[in-house]
Order: C-alpha cells, then structure tokens, then sequence
C-alpha cells in the first residue's frame, strides 16, 4: 500500500471543549443545526476540522474544501452540523434534487455538492464492523439511514440518486447518546457493519429523520475501501485547531434560548467578537439578555446592537429597541471588542428572554 500519513479524528481536541455553530436564518426554511456525521466525516466536519486557525476564523487548507467555502461561503463550516431541511419529512428521491444530495438542497452548503475526488476521506475496510458517530447538538429521537454508492460511481461526478444503492445497507432509530448536547463530544453511537465487496472511493449518504418534527438531515462522507480502520487523511496540516466558537442551549431558567459566541476577528492583543441569540420555540421573545463571564482578565472595549451592563469580568448584554423582538427559530446579533494579553479562553455564553 502506498505510505501516506495517517491522522487520527480526535473527538474534539480537549475534552469539554465547546465547539459552535453560525445559524443560518437565510431562508424561510432555517432552523437550529442539530448533528452531522461524525465518523466517518461528512464534508461539512471534516472540511471544518481542516480550516480552524488561531485567529478565530476558518480557512481551509484542504483544496476541495478551499473550493467548496470559495463556492458557497464559509457559513457553511461555522455551521457544520447544519445541512438539513426543516420541511424534509424524512423525503428523499424526489424532494432532494439529483446534484444536490450532499448539500440536502439547503443553498447555503451548495459548495459541497461540488464532484471533486480530493475531500478529507475516512479509511474503512468492507464487509467490517464499524463503530459511527454523530453528533447530536440537541437531542431529538429518530432514525438514521445509511446508503452506499453503487460501483459505477464517480467521485468526479455529482452525487445522483441513480449513484446510490437504493436501499440502506443499514438503519438505526433512537442509538445511545453520549456526551454533553452542544459539544462535540454529544454524540449518538451505534455499530453496524460496513457493506462488503466494496474497494475504492466511494461516498457514505445518511439521512437522519426526526420522529417529534419534519426536520430532516442529509450528509455526505466520503471513504476509501483499503483495508483502513477509520483513519482519516486529507485534514490540512493544522490539526483540530483551537476553539473559536463556544454556545450553550437549554440553559437553567430558559430551556429555549441558544446563545453563540464567535470571534469574527483578531488582532495582537485584541478581538471582535458577535453573540448571537436564537429563539428556539414556539413563542417570539419580547426583549433578551445575554451573559458570560471571562476568565483571564479580558476587557470589553465597546458593544453594538446591545446594551452591556455588569462589571470587570463579568459581561451582560440587552437587547436594544430595534432587535428586542424574535420570532421563533429566528436570531439577532450583536458585536463587541475586548483586549486581552496572554490567555484567551473562550467563556460559555447563557441566554434568557427577557
């Protein structure tokens, strides 16, 4: 077998670290990212995993990635465990469009509907007993179906129905979860066997179809059939990369509200930031509050689109009149500076309403 390097997909870096996403509320159809294929990667985690940097942004070292954000926009990766549709219903041939599977027709992830045959790829040997993880954001019950491509597939040609096999070579409904919801460690895991007398590139299509909604998830990973045991190649050289976004849900006091702390941009000794509030029930919010508190002495210079009050480390931001209002499975932003010298750990964001 050729040499080549191997690099492990670590669950996350350090254990307990908090990793995020950017909601996209674009169209009429966007909701709360809730999970992606874990192991084996989909696109979407693999290419996000690429792309960290220290400066709190994602640019992706991996060409294919490179050209799906180039395509699309880097949303996409602040928003790796969204590719779903909240009208899905658990719809497949004819409701996804051939060319689209792999973005779920969702716009924002049509960069990754792009036929390019140099995605990170998973390692896998056919016919074996695989252990697969996904990521659950929030915890919903459902069903996951697993589909292979047919022999006669072309990793340069844009994934069709027609490519995949058109059964699932396996299914799971409610597997066991693990892990805290809105990390990366919260995962769901199960065992299944990998379908046998597979060799080469192929991709693994899964569709995970909520039971309590029609919210419906598609993700595509791709795989390699040569003897692998889950190693993953094609990550750029950076390795998992620090954490750049933290968010909480369901917090004491609030079972809805989803807070998301991001840094937009960095400088030595500084950052902007945003925080993002999302309401995520059935209700629309009159008015919110967001808090958090640093650890290593960072200071807040200035914030818009939000009033702050609160003192030396500990931060809490209101709405203004102009964004007080949110309706449900919507959000409103607000930004800020901070200085810092030497540490910068990210703190976990709680939100209320009001």
């Amino acid at each position: 077998m050729t040499a080549r390097r191997w690099i492990a997909l670590a669950s996350a870096g350090a254990a307990g670290l908090l990793i995020a996403v950017l909601v996209n509320v674009i169209s009429p159809t966007a909701a709360v990212a809730h999970g992606a294929m874990m192991k084996p990667g989909s696109r979407t985690f693999l290419c996000w995993r690429d792309g960290l940097s220290p400066q709190g942004n994602i640019v992706p070292k991996n060409p294919a990635c490179a050209a799906a954000v180039a395509s699309g926009g880097d949303n996409a990766l602040y928003n790796w465990f969204g590719v779903l549709r909240s009208d899905g219903g658990g719809r497949t041939r004819g409701f996804i469009p051939d060319g689209k599977l792999c973005s779920g027709g969702n716009p924002t992830y049509s960069g990754f509907d792009i036929a390019r045959d140099d995605y990170p790829v998973t390692h896998l040997t056919s016919g074996s007993n695989f252990a697969w993880s996904y990521n659950s954001w929030a915890a919903h019950p459902g069903t996951f179906y697993l589909y292979i491509t047919k022999d006669t597939w072309s990793p340069t040609r844009a994934l069709a129905w027609d490519d995949l096999e058109s059964t699932p070579f396996a299914s799971v409904k409610d597997p066991a979860r693990v892990g805290q919801v809105g990390t990366v460690d919260g995962q769901y895991n199960w065992n299944a066997t990998l379908p046998s007398g597979k060799s080469g590139r192929h991709l693994i299509y899964s569709v995970w179809s909520r039971s309590d909604s029609q919210e419906t998830f598609y993700n595509c990973s791709d795989v390699v059939f040569d003897g692998g045991n889950g190693e993953v190649t094609g990550v750029g050289d950076g390795g998992p990369g620090p954490t750049t976004t933290t968010s909480t849900e369901n917090p004491p006091g609030d079972p809805h509200c989803m807070a998301i702390y991001k840094i937009t941009s960095s400088w030595q000794g500084g950052f902007q930031g945003e925080v993002e509030v999302m309401n995520h029930s059935t209700s629309p919010y009159n008015g919110w509050t967001a808090r958090w508190t640093y650890a290593n002495g960072q200071t807040v210079n200035s914030v818009w689109n939000g009033v702050r009050s609160g003192s030396g480390a500990e931060v809490i931001v209101k709405n203004v009149d102009w964004n007080r209002a949110i309706p449900p499975e919507r959000s409103v932003s607000f930004g800020f500076t901070v200085s810092y010298s030497g540490t910068n750990s990210l703190p976990t964001v709680t939100c209320t309403s009001p």
